[in-house]
């Protein structure tokens, strides 16, 4: 298999595998989705709320100047009537009504029985009927919360208002809403004179987020709206509402002609407008004062909320981490008002697979036809446009398209072509050097054959050197002073190249190298060229070759023309002293003496190998470097098995 192909079928493998997780949308990948909806939220600029909504707080300074809070029902009933006479158009309180009004005389003698209706053989709690006649006026809406474990259901018999709801879908299918086992009721002589109510349950995601909110919970087989979306329907005269199951992620509310994009389980995505206190909040104790102007809220849909220490609830948003409740239903009614929606396309699941292939595909392809730098680059640039895009689809179009898998997509194939063509790369290098030491022991082969036709003798003799030198070449890489040079790259081109010292005797005259006796004077300076002659033949192979700084030539090299010097510097051809004599030098200095005293020689017969050790050993410190000297103590029995191996 070729290596771009194996770098592609790596890189489009991973991208399919991504894509496939995209389709599926595994929950313990939930969160990352969530990481990524909260930074485009917070990264664009949050629309601002409309001009239909206001809050009303009973804040610490309304506490103070009214007292403790739950209020008698009279005050309530005050708050409400001065914000009708403000111009409000509906008001929606979000506060429970469970129980009778505490500061009653009669829930004070026990008369009056809390928590079951507010009704007693004594009848109804006179603050209760007070606030009743108030709401009968109209243009209330009343809050309650939703049960959902059985073993907390509703006290009594409840009285809320459903949301007349016509399920419009393509097969037969059940609502898919949440279900509630029942509700903390409003007193029903406060139900029944409001005539709107809604609930006010808004959990967070796992992470302790709230994204979304349910605009729409079952009881008992009947559909209720969200205070916010009962408060809107009362505002805006709406009464009925049609729900399209479009897919099993995606419904779509109409109310009039207002189509409200919900989840599978009829959540909104809030689309908040900015940290805390966006909207216009003001104080109870103004309201009930006289320090408004007579149309403060004219044409206003207030929410009556408290946010006192004590009293308040808050949750934490993309956009901060103490929100209050009651500016959750504002942002909801607001964003219902304004048809103002973060929405996602009933085909997002598909587009992001679709993105997740594309964009894996592109980068895949930089990196198997251009490289890892311009695939690299390419995959930065695919990251930059799916989280811009994803920013300005929400920003100018409320749409949001998931950048996580997309970009997941990217940085797998990036990654796992990565690994391919790096894995493909270090095949090559592989290959190149394993041919590259195959042509060097060819080579280095070829010049032995030619030594071992001029001299049989040598022939033989650079063979056991080659073994000689892997031997002791190991023992000294544990010394600190090899070390370092040491490695076990440089002891095998050591190993390799060793036989290649005595080279240059291919210049020497037969009757030279095959003399019986003792060399005389001029014969043996003669002999004495051999280094020069070897290193010539490696400098002319390296100007042909055009080669500079080889490793190889180099290490050759120092071997052929050093390996003659002496530790006190009487050696040849150059005179060499201690540290100046390369390593390899020092190393086959010793092995060639080694070889050469237990060898049979034309001109003397072989020397015992205790005998030679000696003799080594004598010339520690003068002929040869201590430590080489030391390390080959240390493993001259080897060389002895070896040389008898070898001989046989």
């Amino acid at each position: 298999m070729s290596g771009r192909r194996f770098v592609l079928i790596c890189g489009l493998a991973s991208t399919i595998i991504t894509a496939s997780l995209a389709l599926v949308r595994p929950g313990f990948l939930a969160s990352l989705d969530y990481a990524a909806y909260d930074a485009i939220v917070a990264r664009g600029r949050p629309n601002p709320p409309g001009q239909q909504v206001a809050i009303v707080d009973v804040d610490e300074r309304s506490l103070s100047e009214i007292g403790q809070w739950p209020w008698r029902r009279e005050v309530i009933g005050t708050l409400i009537d001065r914000l009708h006479d403000l111009g409000a158009t509906i008001v929606a309180l979000d506060v429970v009504f469970a129980e009778a009004d505490r500061h009653d005389p009669l829930v004070d003698a026990g008369a009056v029985g809390l928590g079951t209706g507010g009704s007693s053989a004594s009848g109804l709690s006179p603050q209760d009927v007070r606030l009743a006649e108030t709401l009968s006026r109209g243009r209330v809406v009343l809050g309650y919360p939703f049960t959902f474990e059985p073993s907390i259901a509703g006290r009594g018999a409840c009285v809320l208002h459903p949301l007349g709801v016509a399920l419009r879908s393509r097969e037969d299918a059940e609502l898919p809403l949440f279900r509630a086992s029942g509700a903390i009721c409003i007193q029903p002589v406060l139900a029944q004179a409001a005539g709107a109510s809604g609930f006010m349950n808004a959990a967070p995601d796992r992470d302790g987020i709230l994204r979304r909110v349910p605009l729409l919970i079952e009881l008992d087989g009947r559909v209720y709206p969200a205070l916010a979306l009962a408060a809107v329907a009362a505002a805006t005269n709406t009464r009925d509402a049609v729900l399209d199951l479009v897919n099993v992620n995606t419904l779509s509310l109409t109310l009039d002609r207002r189509v409200v994009p919900l989840d599978g389980k009829g959540n909104l995505l809030v689309r908040y407008r900015g940290e805390k206190k966006t909207f216009p909040f003001t104080s109870a104790a103004n309201v009930l004062g006289s320090e408004l102007p007579a149309d403060a809220f004219r044409d206003k849909l207030v929410f009556v909320g408290a946010t006192a220490l004590g009293t308040r609830d808050v949750v934490s948003t993309p956009l901060d981490t103490l929100f209050s409740g009651v500016e959750v239903q504002a942002t909801v009614a607001d964003n219902l008002l304004q048809q103002d929606f973060i929405r996602r396309s009933e085909h997002a699941v598909s587009l992001e697979t679709l993105a997740t292939l594309g964009a894996g595909v592109v980068v895949v392809l930089l990196v198997a036809r251009t490289g890892l730098l311009w695939g690299g680059l390419g995959a930065l640039v695919c990251a930059a446009v799916l989280w811009q895009g994803a920013a300005q689809l929400l920003s100018a179009y409320g749409l949001f398209l998931s950048p996580v898998f997309p970009t997941a997509g990217v940085i797998l194939a990036l990654a796992s072509t990565t690994v391919a063509k790096v894995s493909v790369e270090r095949g090559r290098v592989r290959r190149a050097r394993e041919q590259d030491a195959l042509s060097r022991r060819l080579m280095i082969e070829t010049l032995l054959s030619l030594t071992a036709v001029r001299d049989a003798e040598t022939g033989s003799h650079s063979r056991r050197t080659q073994r000689y030198a892997r031997v002791l070449a190991e023992q000294l890489s544990a010394h600190p002073r090899f070390r370092y040079y040491l490695t076990p790259e440089r002891i095998d081109l050591l190993a390799t190249l060793a036989p290649l010292h005595d080279i240059g005797k291919v210049g020497v005259p037969d009757r030279l190298l095959n003399k019986p006796g003792k060399l005389t004077p001029d014969e043996l300076a003669e002999m004495r060229k051999h280094p020069v002659y070897g290193r010539d033949v490696i400098l002319q192979a390296e100007h042909r070759a055009g080669a500079r700084d080889d490793a190889t030539l180099t290490m050759a090299m120092d071997i052929v023309y050093t390996h003659h010097e002496r530790w006190d510097g009487t050696g040849y051809p150059q005179g060499l002293r201690g540290e100046q004599i390369p390593i390899p030098g020092r190393l086959v200095a010793v092995v060639d003496v080694y070889d050469a005293l237990v060898t049979r020689r034309v001109y003397r017969a072989p020397m015992l190998p205790g005998e030679a050790l000696d003799l080594i050993a004598e010339g520690l410190g003068t002929h040869f470097d201590p430590a080489v000297v030391e390390a080959f103590l240390q493993v001259a029995p080897v060389f002895r098995e070896t040389s008898a191996e070898m001989d046989v």
